[in-house]
């Protein structure tokens, strides 16, 4: 692998470590790259702002080309869907294109979870990445608290008399909060007499999964955020009619907390492509998409827009295409279907220690659920679609030649991806593939149509999607969707809740199962979203923290105005207070930084920097950042 191999070992560079190592462009920079006018520009800081969404009605723009990215379904290994999208943009920009990215926000429950950061990988990321993968602008926290504004106006109510009859049993409103928490799935409330509540069975979801973040993520301006919030059914009267935020009058305070969120978040990539991040639901237990502001946004600013949709394409890509597109009126141009040799042998049976190893029976075995994917997409939604392969360095060239032969074998081509290691450089040859794709002309085309019932629209992508055999519903899941379908959502798209691991409701089911049938246990109606949500097998809407949680990796430097910055590989000395330290910077200036408190013992020395001053993460003689040397001068040294 030419470049920056992907490699493990301490002369390699982590994610924030790169990350940090990269200066940024001021955002006003970005703001004007991308033909963002001053005026609708709100800056955080000197990274990252949000763009008025007035932007988009106040002028008008000729849309550009909308790329999606997916992959296949997800394993251990990895697959690197954001990375990929990161790349392909910065690639597209390295080629003259007028391009802007449109991600999704990181939820705290992955980051701390199972993922640890959700801003792509390697030289392919969106930056600041710590601030993207924890707090960022706000937004997940308006969204939480507009959801448990909407719960405690509803248990108020029904407190206070309760004069729309809410039937304490057939809430089904809950409340959120942005964590991995399983203790909160199901709780008892409202305990220690009356003045405290009215006791029920209640629970939480994560944010992420909160309808308030699919009509975030749907909203076109904020007047239809405030329809959209009225329409919200939160429960139902004795006698079965459904009660709504606009019963409860909520819908205005709601959108208050919402107003400054439902701007558009501008930050960068490394090499300083503007992307929008924005909105953050999960592919699994919502529709997995960033907001149609962000992508009309990236879409009326760059000839390319470039954006992806979550998990694989059995979820993240259907929900972006039926429910999206279907929502928003938008026509893709182009798909690519993200997948790794390793994610692939895991598919076919291979344990995850055992994927660096050659493996063509194996891999061959795993190749059709890359093939499904890619299936679906040119045959099911009648859209031009390319393969990227992300590179590893223990990829053979046999095994990259078989899955090329693969689909080439249903005229997909194949793109080698190395924008983990080598950032837009690696991705020039996917950059090419994608523009000429995006030329040839589509008839798109949805998955189901709007006139079949809900019961079928869930057959028909049960069994064009995910190839079952058909669809068992239970007597709740049926009488269920009989009640919405009579009190007249049948009309909407389905939005199916199923794990991310197979094409069935099984995650054990790897590959592309054939001989199965999808379950459907319960549905419920997201009225403000626009869709029906079909749930299966155990899928929860409260993830769990797994046995070794990201958690336990994270840490931040204390106290943070301190920063250990210096290793020696020399005998001892000391670098006494006042010693003046000068390193040239990557574009070639220099910046002088004054010691003040110090030690370096023998060993690994460690050196504090005088509060105030943070140069990063340097080394003598060798640092994070290429090309930066640094060096003392001006200093009384002692042995």
């Amino acid at each position: 692998m030419s470049g920056r191999e992907r490699k493990e070992g301490p002369d390699v560079l982590s994610d924030i470590e790169i990350a940090q190592a990269t200066k940024p462009q001021h955002i006003s920079a970005i703001a004007e790259k991308a033909g963002v006018p001053e005026s609708y520009l709100e800056l955080y800081g000197t990274n990252k702002a949000k763009v008025d969404y007035n932007l988009l009605t106040d002028e008008e723009h000729a849309p550009g080309k909308l790329i999606l990215v997916t992959a296949i379904n997800p394993t251990p290994a990895g697959e690197g869907k954001t990375t990929t999208t990161v790349g392909l943009a910065d690639a597209l920009a390295r080629q003259g294109k007028n391009v802007v990215v449109a991600l999704r926000e990181p939820s705290l429950g992955p980051v701390f979870g199972v993922k640890g950061g959700a801003a792509g990988g390697g030289y392919a990321q969106v930056i600041p990445m710590e601030d993207i993968n924890l707090h960022f602008t706000g937004d997940f926290h308006a969204i939480g608290a507009a959801n448990n504004l909407l719960a405690a106006m509803l248990d108020n109510h029904i407190q206070q008399g309760n004069e729309l009859g809410i039937d304490v049993r057939k809430i089904t409103w809950k409340r959120v909060v942005d964590m991995n928490d399983r203790q909160l799935r199901n709780v008892v409330d409202g305990m220690g007499g009356k003045a405290h509540g009215v006791p029920r069975e209640d629970g939480f979801d994560i944010t992420v999964a909160s309808e308030i973040m699919a009509i975030f993520c749907l909203s076109t301006s904020i007047t239809d955020l405030k329809e959209r919030l009225a329409r919200i059914v939160v429960g139902y009267t004795r006698d079965d009619k459904p009660v709504t935020a606009g019963d409860l009058k909520a819908q205005g305070a709601m959108a208050a907390l919402l107003k400054d969120a439902l701007k558009p978040n501008l930050v960068q990539t490394l090499e300083g492509t503007p992307a929008f991040v924005h909105g953050g639901p999960f592919a699994n237990i919502a529709h997995g998409c960033n907001s149609i502001m962000a992508t009309r946004m990236a879409m009326a600013l760059g000839d390319y827009c470039v954006t992806e949709a979550g998990f694989g394409a059995d979820l993240g890509a259907e929900k972006f295409l039926d429910i999206k597109c279907r929502l928003a009126g938008l026509n893709p141009d182009a798909v690519v279907v993200v997948a790794t040799v390793r994610a692939l042998k895991n598919h076919g049976g291979v344990a995850k220690a055992d994927l660096n190893d050659e493996n063509l029976e194996a891999l061959e075995a795993g190749l059709p659920n890359l093939l499904q994917h890619v299936e679906n997409i040119t045959k099911v939604y009648q859209l031009p679609c390319v393969v990227a392969i992300n590179r590893f360095p223990t990829d053979t060239e046999a095994e990259l030649k078989l899955v090329e032969d693969k689909c080439r074998e249903l005229g997909v081509n194949v793109a080698l991806s190395e924008v983990w290691a080598n950032g837009g450089e690696g991705g020039l040859a996917l950059a090419d593939e994608v523009v000429r794709l995006c030329e040839e002309p589509n008839d798109f085309q949805f998955a189901y149509d709007d006139d079949l019932s809900l019961a079928e629209k869930i057959e028909a992508i049960a069994t064009r999607v995910y190839h079952a055999d058909g669809v068992d519903f239970e007597p709740k899941a049926m009488a269920e969707l009989k009640k919405l379908e009579d009190l007249g959502f049948g009309g909407m798209p389905v939005c199916m809740a199923k794990t991310q691991y197979s094409f069935s409701d099984d995650q054990k089911k790897l590959g592309a199962p054939r001989g199965f049938r999808i379950t459907v246990r319960n549905a419920k109606v997201s009225a403000g979203a626009g869709f029906v949500v079909a749930l299966t097998g155990d899928i929860m809407t409260m993830p769990g923290l797994p046995k070794v949680p990201a958690a336990e990796r994270i840490d931040v430097d204390e106290p943070a105005d301190l920063r250990p910055v210096l290793s020696l590989e020399r005998p001892a000395f000391r670098l006494k207070s006042g010693a003046l330290l000068s390193y040239a910077t990557p574009t070639g200036g220099a910046q002088d930084v004054r010691l003040g408190r110090y030690t370096i013992p023998f060993g690994r020395r460690r050196l504090m920097w005088e509060p105030g001053f943070a140069p990063g993460l340097c080394y003598l003689g060798f640092s994070l950042v290429p090309s930066l040397r640094i060096r003392a001068r001006s200093a009384s040294v002692s042995r």
